[in-house]
């Protein structure tokens, strides 16, 4: 299932989809650029008010016991930008820049992933009512534009960025050259709807 804003209840007995996504984008200067469907598109300033800082979680707990991760979350989206792509309806981008990590904007992807992980959740909107821009913001991250990409379900880095690719929205934001850092972060928690539960939080810094 593909750009669905909200988890909702499966009849009893269902089996759980596979897979959901969801793209939400805050660009200022460059206009919104979320995910197609039911997303959100967003243009908003920055700042506001901010969620409280989250302990911080190691680099085993961001990657789901993944090898690698760090660097081949920058492998797999970088060849995706270094590539150029056509993201359906938003329209066919040029080869872009690659995106540095940020371990702030790990930070906030992690504490994404891990609420929706802990509390069976598919939102942007976390459990608490944080927005990604407060999320971002706790995690001490100065931003001038902000984005960002969920998936549930995806049991790889490869599928998840792959799912993300096939979709107009989360393609047009992974693409975006407005953006020049990225954290991605993955939860896990077998008894929820998903297993898996992935953000992406990519952003240019003030």
């Amino acid at each position: 299932m593909l750009d669905a804003m909200h988890a909702k209840p499966r009849p009893a007995g269902a089996p759980p989809p596979r897979y959901r996504l969801l793209a939400l984008g805050l660009l200022l200067a460059l206009g919104a650029c979320g995910g197609g469907g039911g997303s959100e598109d967003v243009a908003a300033a920055p700042g506001g008010a901010s969620s409280p800082a989250a302990p911080l979680a190691t680099g085993a707990e961001i990657s789901c016991g993944f090898a690698d991760f760090q660097a081949e979350a920058l492998r797999l989206v970088n060849a995706r930008r270094a590539a150029g792509a056509t993201c359906g309806a938003r329209g066919s981008f040029a080869a872009v820049p690659a995106l540095a990590w940020d371990a702030q904007l790990a930070q906030a992807a992690y504490r994404h992933s891990r609420d929706m992980a802990d509390h069976d959740h598919f939102s942007h909107t976390g459990t608490d009512g944080s927005t990604l821009g407060a999320r971002v913001d706790a995690a001490g991250y100065a931003w001038s534009g902000v984005g960002e990409n969920i998936g549930a379900g995806y049991g790889s880095l490869q599928s998840v960025v792959d799912g993300w690719m096939a979709s107009d929205g989360h393609c047009a934001n992974l693409m975006s050259p407005g953006y020049t850092e990225l954290g991605l972060a993955c939860a896990r928690n077998n008894a929820s709807s998903y297993g898996l539960y992935w953000t992406l939080d990519l952003a240019r810094p003030r």
